[in-house]
């Protein structure tokens, strides 16, 4: 057989009644990780089953993120490596397709097909629901689809109902794209414009994952805090609103959310954080930079001074809450003080975690061609000041755990036999020894010792 005959999938010479396997591999955030659990569902209800083994499957999927640097070579470093799977399964008769979902894709569209001839499909992040039927044209005869439109029908609701719970923590995607346009971003190019779910539907999908074992549920979006839903009267509903109806569903223990803009933190959810008790008390809110110059430069429309204030507020609500955020160094024009005030900040506001990143161009996005392009190592030093900096404060916040009660929601089992795996409120991870009917409950942990990446401890009256 030749490649071309192979690049374009083998003649389907498997029993029609044999079960397909399916390869999916999720790239960056968590709603990617969300959206590769409903393709896997979509995929289960045509008869597919999940693999590990690239080579085993007979279908391939990439679910891809635009965000991290260079994330367009490692999506084709791994096309380059399914298309030689997609060749030896084509030579042993098997047939192979290969899709590629997620931000990437709606960013290259026609030319990853061009640059990849391998791939048979590409999909962006609005039209995974359509998967079955797509993939039901490849089997017919078509090639290298393209559907990276972003369809006037809710995607959510032609999905099938979510399988049994794989964890007792899950994601809820409750909002989707940005209208915020930060001139670093590719998200409005990628995920389109803002849009809430009902809260109906979303009660109705927390309450099955609840049904099937869940207990912790991260409520996912670009901008989740931005989320205006249609509420059971048809009125828009905050998402403070969302969480008080979630919150409502007995057995559901435990809410999250990210990530936020501080432009969206409304009064009303910062009230949420001081009165509902199963929210818990962390949140992800970035600020991006210290510098009220990069800051407009980016288009954040917030400055330190008022970011700060958010956070006096936030903690005036709950004193215990624990911060996270993101930040970028090295943005176009960015100086040696705009970087001193963003550390600054990052000191004065005693984050427990913070996510850091050398900024990177996104094409089509305004950043990528200002003037100002900083060095990258300069970038690259500043990175490594600010990242020690924040190190700082993680090692300080976890150690601040050592000798409190915290209760612990324990997940599945660890390393060490007879050792279980849990969250506490501030996300952070605990091992505990412990009896596996624990799993799926809070249990109270006296924290005993503070690791580099979790904490560990012993279950209140044991000894």
């Amino acid at each position: 057989m030749d490649d071309a005959a192979a690049l374009s999938g083998a003649a389907d010479t498997e029993p029609a009644t044999a079960a397909r396997r399916v390869f999916i591999k999720t790239f960056g955030c968590q709603m990617n990780v969300y959206d590769s659990e409903r393709m896997s569902e979509a995929l289960a209800a045509e008869g597919y089953v999940e693999t590990a083994d690239a080579a085993d499957a007979d279908l391939a999927i990439l679910n891809t993120c635009h965000i991290r640097e260079k994330a367009a070579e490692k999506v084709y470093s791994d096309l380059g490596r399914l298309r030689d799977i997609k060749r030896e399964r084509a030579a042993a008769g098997k047939r192979t397709l290969i899709a590629v979902a997620g931000c990437v894709a709606q960013a290259e569209g026609e030319e990853m097909v061009r640059r990849a001839p391998a791939v048979d499909l590409v999909l962006g992040p609005q039209s995974y629901h359509r998967l079955p039927d797509l993939l039901g044209r490849l089997r017919n005869g078509e090639r290298a689809l393209v559907e990276t439109t972003f369809p006037d029908e809710d995607k959510f609701q032609a999905l099938p109902e979510r399988s049994p719970a794989r964890s007792v923590a899950a994601f809820l995607t409750v909002q989707e794209g940005c209208d915020k346009f930060c001139t670093f971003c590719v998200v409005p190019y990628t995920r389109g414009m803002e849009y809430s779910r009902p809260v109906v539907a979303l009660v109705e999908e927390a309450r099955r994952l609840v049904q099937r074992g869940v207990r912790d549920i991260t409520l996912l979006g670009q901008n989740v805090n931005g989320y205006h839903g249609e509420g059971p009267g048809g009125e828009a509903t905050t998402l403070a609103g969302l969480i008080r109806a979630l919150a409502a569903i007995e057995g559901l223990l435990r809410i999250r959310y990210t990530t936020s803009h501080p432009r969206d933190m409304s009064d009303d959810l910062i009230q949420a954080h001081g009165d509902e008790a199963k929210l818990m008390p962390y949140l992800h809110l970035p600020f991006q930079s210290g510098s009220d110059r990069v800051l407009a430069a980016m288009n954040r429309k917030h400055t330190a001074a008022e970011y700060t204030d958010l956070i006096g507020r936030i903690r005036t609500a709950r004193p215990d809450i624990a911060l996270s955020t993101d930040i970028i160094v090295g943005f176009p024009g960015e100086t040696d003080a705009d970087f001193e005030a963003t550390l600054s900040l990052v000191r004065e506001l005693r984050f427990a975690h913070a996510f850091s990143f050398k900024y990177s161009p996104r094409p089509g996005t305004p950043a990528s061609t200002m003037d100002g392009q900083v060095p990258d190592d300069i970038k690259r030093d500043r990175l490594a000041l600010l990242q020690t900096v924040i190190d700082e404060g993680y090692v300080r916040f976890n150690g601040a755990q050592v000798g409190r009660r915290l209760p612990v929601l324990f997940e599945k089992p660890g390393r060490h036999a007879g050792q279980l795996v849990g969250r506490s409120p501030y996300l952070q991870l605990v091992h505990a020894d412990a009896d596996p009917a624990h799993v799926g409950r809070i249990v109270d942990v006296e924290i005993r010792a503070a690791g580099a990446n979790s904490l560990s401890g012993v279950i209140c009256g044991q000894t």
